[in-house]
Order: C-alpha cells, then sequence, then structure tokens
C-alpha cells in the first residue's frame, strides 16, 4: 500500500513538473492580456502564481476596455454564485481601471477599424470555430502590434498561434 502511495505521489510530482514547465519562458513584448489571463492576476485561480511572476516588473502590458468589462462580467457572475465575495468585483475592477489609468497597462482601444479586422479572422481563420469576443481580442492584440497573447482559453491561444503570435501558456 505504502509503495502504491509514493509511485502515485512520484506521478503527482512529475505532472507538476511538467505543467510548471510550460510556464516558464520568456515571452517576447508587447504582450496582449485576455480577461482569462489578466483575472489571475486578481483572483487566485489555477496558474495565478506562476502568471503573476511572468508579469511582475514588464511595462510592456496590453488590456482592452472588453477585458475590464470581461472581468467585471465573470466577477459579478462567480459574486452572484456566492464563489467570489460582492465587494472584490468592484475592487477589482476599479485596480484595473487605475492601472490603464496610470499606465502600468498600455490602453488598447477598440475601434470600429478594431471591428472590421475581427470580422477579417472571423471570415478567415475558418478552421478555428472563433466566438466574436475571440475575433476582437485577437484584432486588438494585432492592432497594438503584440508579439504574444496570454489567454487561458484555448481556442483564442490555438487562433493567436495561427496568425503568428507567441501565446501564454504554451
Amino acid at each position: 500500500m505504502r509503495t502504491a502511495r509514493i509511485a502515485s505521489n512520484r506521478r503527482a510530482l512529475t505532472r507538476v513538473r511538467e505543467q510548471r514547465r510550460d510556464y516558464e519562458f520568456a515571452l517576447p513584448g508587447p504582450l496582449y492580456c485576455d480577461t482569462s489571463a489578466l483575472v489571475k492576476l486578481y483572483v487566485k485561480e489555477r496558474g495565478s502564481d506562476e502568471f503573476n511572476a511572468l508579469v511582475a516588473g514588464r511595462d510592456d502590458v496590453l488590456v482592452s476596455e472588453l477585458t475590464v468589462t470581461e472581468i467585471v462580467s465573470a466577477l459579478a457572475r462567480r459574486s452572484r454564485q456566492g464563489t467570489v465575495p460582492g465587494e472584490v468585483v468592484g475592487r477589482v475592477q476599479h485596480v484595473v481601471v487605475g492601472r490603464l489609468d496610470d499606465g502600468t497597462y498600455r490602453r488598447v482601444e477598440l475601434t470600429a477599424a478594431i471591428h472590421r479586422r475581427a470580422e477579417h479572422f472571423l471570415l478567415n481563420l475558418t478552421e478555428i470555430p472563433l466566438r466574436a469576443a475571440d475575433a476582437l481580442h485577437l484584432a486588438l492584440a494585432t492592432s497594438a502590434q503584440a508579439a504574444s497573447l496570454a489567454s487561458f482559453d484555448t481556442r483564442l491561444a490555438t487562433a493567436a498561434r495561427v496568425i503568428g503570435l507567441a501565446t501564454y501558456p504554451r
């Protein structure tokens, strides 16, 4: 019994090391963060510590107002479900907007040209079932000349790699 437990623990440690290795690499900048990535900087989730370490000290993090609205939406939903305290939603929104306003994050504006670029991705990346928000994030990242995109959404990350962006996690 003890031998089986030791073997199981070794397998678990191996998996953790493999997952950690996926997070340990430098990303070229600028780095565009979608909602699934940026929220990890403010709410403890799987991958939060590694992503915080990757972003710490960077001055080339790109964030859009779309991301802020999506974070508020996601956290408000979690608050309604009782998994996030209600006061956290407003506090996170305030901090993220403050970091956009003070230049900690570089703001990427959502414009008509961004919508046209997103529509281009929707029409041309037919092998990937992009949603509208995914296409908008791709358009925002490419319009800001991001070299990397951080997203824990596999569909968006796949599309980003197809158009030549480095992604986090890989």
